[in-house]
C-alpha cells in the first residue's frame, strides 16, 4: 500500500472486485475524459484471477481516502513498447470526489513508486484538451507539456486529440520541494 496525507492506494483484492466492477460499468462514472469501454464480469474476474491487475509492466491500484471509501483507481502501463515510459491513467468514481486533491496525490504517490522501484526513465499522462482538472493535476504534479497529438484518441464515436505531458526521472517534484 502508498499512503499519503488524503488518499491510500492499495492492490485490488477478491473481495474488492464487485464495488471495482460495478464502477467499471457505470458509464456515467466516466466523464466526458475517460474512455467508455467496459469488460465483461467474467473477463474482468478471469483478468484478476490471471494477475491480481499486477505485474512488473502494469498494475491497477483502488484509490480509498482518508475514511476508507472507494474513490476511484489509478494504474501504469507501457504506451509504446519501445518507450522507456510508463503511462499513468486514473478514474474518480462519483463527481462529490473532485476537487479533493485525491487524483493529485494518487499521481505523486505512484510516480514516487514507480521512480523508486522501477527502471523506467518517463512517466506521461495523455489528456484530451478540455479537460482542465486533468491539465491542473498534470501541472501540479510537475508534468511537462510536450504536444498535441492529432486524433489519437477513439472515444465516444470519434477521434480526438490529446495533449501529452512527459515527467522525467531527473526532473523535479513539486510536492517534495514544499513538503506535502
Amino acid at each position: 500500500m502508498l499512503t499519503g496525507d488524503r488518499v491510500v492506494l492499495a492492490p485490488v483484492r477478491e473481495v474488492d472486485l464487485p464495488a471495482f466492477y460495478a464502477a467499471h460499468v457505470n458509464i456515467r462514472n466516466r466523464g466526458a475524459y475517460f474512455p467508455l469501454g467496459v469488460l465483461s464480469e467474467s473477463t474482468l474476474k478471469s483478468r484478476f484471477a490471471q494477475t491480481g491487475f499486477w505485474e512488473k509492466e502494469e498494475g491497477t491500484l483502488l484509490i480509498r481516502n482518508a475514511e476508507g471509501q472507494l474513490v476511484g483507481h489509478i494504474e501504469f502501463f507501457p504506451p509504446v513498447g519501445y518507450w522507456d515510459a510508463f503511462e499513468l491513467s486514473y478514474q474518480l468514481y462519483d463527481d462529490a470526489y473532485s476537487g479533493r486533491g485525491y487524483t493529485t496525490e494518487a499521481v505523486q504517490l505512484l510516480v514516487d513508486y514507480l521512480f523508486g522501484a522501477k527502471k523506467k526513465h518517463r512517466i506521461q499522462l495523455v489528456i484530451v484538451p478540455g479537460n482542465a482538472a486533468s491539465t491542473r493535476i498534470a501541472e501540479k504534479c510537475g508534468f511537462v507539456y510536450e504536444g498535441r497529438v492529432r486524433g489519437a484518441f477513439f472515444n465516444d464515436g470519434r477521434n480526438h486529440d490529446v495533449d501529452l505531458f512527459g515527467l522525467v526521472r531527473t526532473d523535479p517534484r513539486p510536492w517534495h520541494a514544499t513538503g506535502s
